[in-house]
C-alpha cells in the first residue's frame, strides 16, 4: 500500500469523518452511545477542521487524530492533548495510526508544546501497545472510571516529552 497523506482536516472531510466515526465505534475505545443516523456533524465549535490531521489513502480519509490543548489555561500550554484517533477498519494493520500519531508529534513541536498526552481505556490492549511503541508512559489511572457494557474500565493517562 502506498504511504498514507497526512493533511489537515477541511470542511470538506465534515461528512466523511463523522460516517468513519460511525463505522469504527466500539466500546474498545469508546466511552458515547452508538451514533445513530441523521449523524451529528463532525465539525464543531468544540472539534474545528485546524485541529484534525486526516490520514489519506486511496483518495479518502482512512483515519483521523485530534490534536488540541488540553486546558484553556496559560500554565499549561505547553501540552498538546491527542483527544481521538480514528482508522478505519478497511486500512488497520497498515501504519495508519502510528503515522498520525507521529504526525501528531511533529505539529505539536511545531505549535511549541514540549509534551504531548492522552487518555486510553484500560481495556484497549492494541492503541496501549501502539502508545507505548511510540515512546508514551502510563502517568496514571484512574481505576474503573467508566461502566461499559456492564464492566467497570480504567481510564489511563499516558504521556510523552517532545523534547528528547
Amino acid at each position: 500500500m502506498e504511504k498514507p497523506i497526512i493533511r489537515t482536516a477541511t470542511e470538506a472531510d465534515d461528512r466523511p469523518l463523522a460516517e468513519l466515526d460511525a463505522r469504527s465505534w466500539s466500546t474498545l475505545h469508546a466511552v458515547q452511545p452508538r451514533p445513530l443516523p441523521p449523524y451529528e456533524p463532525f465539525f464543531t465549535e468544540r472539534t474545528r477542521p485546524e485541529q484534525i490531521l486526516v490520514a489519506e489513502a486511496g483518495g479518502r480519509p482512512a483515519g483521523y487524530i485530534r490534536l488540541v490543548p488540553p486546558t484553556p489555561l496559560a500554565v499549561n500550554a505547553h501540552v498538546r492533548q491527542i483527544q481521538g484517533l480514528v482508522v478505519d477498519d478497511a486500512f488497520r494493520g497498515r501504519g495508519i495510526a502510528r503515522a498520525l500519531l507521529r504526525a501528531a508529534g511533529e505539529e505539536a513541536r511545531r505549535q511549541g508544546a514540549t509534551r504531548l498526552t492522552l487518555r486510553v481505556l484500560g481495556h484497549n490492549a492494541p492503541a496501549r501497545s501502539l502508545y507505548e511503541a511510540e515512546g508514551f508512559a502510563v502517568e496514571g489511572v484512574l481505576p474503573g472510571e467508566f461502566l461499559l457494557d456492564g464492566s467497570y474500565v480504567d481510564d489511563v493517562l499516558m504521556g510523552r516529552s517532545l523534547t528528547s
